[in-house]
């Protein structure tokens, strides 16, 4: 079972495996129709396509971030309606160094399915290996999939918990100068959430792909300075990048931390909530 990360090697072997479901979950955040065009131009074989928009998230609401979760049932039928069973392997990837292929295999893991994997380096490295594409169709399951959400529900915190009195330590995902309040590309407003702590999520990678395993497990152990992993948890724009954080804490073998869902975009809603710029 791989419940991390699958490198190209090892899921070119794989291939045409009945017990594996590999989605496609390239997107782009200035042109959300970029990623589904990119996949009929070219996709992993026996691929679906997962859009960040209409099935990782659910729409925009007054007081949400920019990407709410995805109602519970209208993601296990997408799931379920590609053939996903209990004990499937999945694979998800994308062409963004694990970015938005991190919030599929953590969306996956909140509905229960530990069976999740991102193909390390992406789409990129699939290309870079002279690995097989298909091109110009939506693929078909065989047969509907048994798959059913058993929820966990310590896997994310919200708005209203943070905002309390708590003992979490934030670490924040976006760029440097995003979280310094010097450059805010996206949302109307710029800076961080005072305590916050700053960890790009291009720190877990080297040459587009994740660190190794012992590279990561010091990086982030000297990053939480003593604290426990449950004791994290992370955040980015809109809850979508956050997630390559956590896979990387997992692949470091630092497991339990958690994702706050509404990040950024949802805590610059209501304007009573503090902000910080600059170094924490």
């Amino acid at each position: 079972m791989y419940k991390t990360l699958i490198n190209t090697q090892s899921l070119v072997a794989r291939l045409g495996q009945k017990d594996q479901i590999i989605f496609d979950c390239r997107f782009n955040l200035a042109d959300p129709s970029a990623g589904e065009c990119a996949y009929q131009a070219g996709h992993l074989p026996g691929a679906f396509y997962l859009h960040l928009d209409a099935d990782l998230s659910s729409p925009i609401q007054a007081n949400t971030g920019r990407h709410p979760l995805p109602v519970v049932e209208k993601l296990v039928n997408k799931l379920a309606a590609c053939g996903l069973n209990r004990n499937t392997q999945v694979i998800v990837y994308d062409d963004n160094s694990g970015a938005f292929a991190g919030r599929a295999w953590w969306l996956l893991r909140w509905l229960g399915h530990e069976a999740v994997a991102v193909l390390d380096g992406g789409f990129s490295a699939w290309l870079a290996a002279g690995a097989p594409l298909e091109q110009n169709q939506a693929n078909k399951p065989e047969q509907m999939g048994n798959f059913k959400a058993h929820i966990q529900p310590d896997y994310f915190l919200t708005t209203e918990a943070l905002s309390q009195s708590h003992p979490y330590q934030l670490l924040d995902a976006r760029s440097p100068e995003r979280f310094r309040g010097e450059l805010e590309p996206i949302d109307p407003m710029a800076g961080h959430i005072p305590g916050a702590l700053n960890r790009p999520l291009t720190d877990n990678l080297s040459n587009g792909q994740f660190k190794s395993a012992e590279t990561l497990k010091q990086e982030w152990e000297a990053k939480l300075a003593g604290k426990s992993a449950n004791e994290i948890v992370h955040m980015c724009g809109s809850g979508v990048s956050a997630c390559h954080n956590l896979l990387a804490m997992e692949i470091a073998g630092l497991s339990g931390s958690r994702l706050y869902v509404g990040s950024w975009s949802e805590w610059i809603r209501d304007p009573k909530r503090p902000i910080a710029t600059g170094e924490p």
